[in-house]
């Protein structure tokens, strides 16, 4: 259990100095890859009618989640067999290519970059690879907002979330939760291909992120007030708005990141050439600027610390008192 700890902290130190490997295969392209194939097998063993999809889905996760968590929980067992220094080095190498904060901050850096450098094009054409709206005819402000949403949406998705499930269950869990969370991207649909077939995982999806995400916008509220933002209208702003969301789990941090940063989020957005109407998040108390997505990743960072530091040494206290 210590080991698995140990091995939590080391990964998330690697990902802060190195950043996501991308020289190397990710694991989670490997779960991609076989949600694909299972979608494309299950969709012919199954009947096309709305149960049948239904049922599909389902077993499609189960299948995913059960291999995720016990191909990496059977690799270490066996490495621990050999030597607990090779199960500490390979579950480390693990954690780091599950977390993702250094790359959140380093894509959205990019936006930060081309808006600065008044490049309008570049700055949109950044955004696009990390948000899912159209992003051709953003204004400055769209695109910044579009920036600093996806960096507060994703400190929960993307860094706190899969580091609360390395802390508890080391990487088996974390690659439970990151397959649960790719099902969703990559099936959770309300168009008429996924309705049904995507519908176990989006609501899985949305099981296994409602504590994280509540633990993490309470976490970000304290982060406010350590990075010297206004984290008194955080919090203010979490409790009036954290349920103006279709997702029960996505406003949670976004609204805390809008009451910190005293602006505005969220809104009308385009999708896929659709309009679709959403409600806003914060209050215009000053007009957004690029700074904001600087602000949003410091923001991200010491909460991610706060949990790393809480939950980890409740569960070291746990161990310690077990084996007192």
């Amino acid at each position: 259990m210590l080991i698995s700890l140990a091995a939590c902290i080391t990964g998330f130190l690697l990902d802060f100095i190195f950043g996501d490997p991308v020289w190397l295969y990710h694991p989670v392209r490997v779960i991609g890859n076989f949600i694909s194939f299972g979608e494309k097998t299950l969709r012919k063993i199954f009947r096309k009618t709305p149960g049948g999809e239904l049922a599909a889905g389902a077993v499609l996760w189960f299948l995913t989640a059960g291999l995720s968590f016990l191909i990496p929980f059977a690799v270490l067992a066996g490495a621990q067999m050999l030597h607990p220094v090779l199960r500490f080095l390979s579950e480390s190498f693990w954690c780091y290519q599950i977390l993702a904060a250094r790359c959140l901050v380093n894509e959205s850096g990019k936006v930060y970059d081309r808006l600065k450098e008044n490049d309008l094009p570049g700055a949109r054409k950044a955004v696009s690879m990390i948000v899912g709206r159209d992003t051709e005819n953003l204004t400055v402000e769209g695109v910044t907002k579009a920036a600093v949403e996806t960096v507060a949406e994703n400190t929960s998705d993307g860094v706190t979330a899969p580091l609360l499930f390395l802390i508890l269950g080391g990487a088996p869990l974390g690659f439970l939760y990151k397959a649960v969370n790719t099902m969703d991207s990559m099936l959770g649909y309300k168009n008429e291909k996924y309705l049904y077939f995507g519908r176990f995982p989006a609501r899985m999806d949305d099981v296994f992120n409602y504590v994280p995400s509540r633990i993490t916008a309470l976490l970000m509220t304290a982060a406010a007030f350590l990075t010297g933002m206004d984290g008194k209208n955080a919090w203010k702003i979490y409790l009036r708005d954290r349920r103006k969301h279709a997702s029960p789990n996505a406003a949670q941090t976004e609204a805390v990141c809008a009451g910190a940063l005293r602006v505005r989020l969220a809104g009308d957005a385009v999708y896929f050439g659709k309009l679709y109407k959403k409600e806003y998040l914060g209050d215009s108390l000053r007009p957004i600027e690029s700074e904001d997505i600087r602000r949003a990743g410091r923001l991200m960072y010491v909460t991610a610390v706060l949990m790393l530091m809480v939950v980890g040494a409740l569960k070291a206290t746990v161990i310690f008192l077990i084996y007192l």
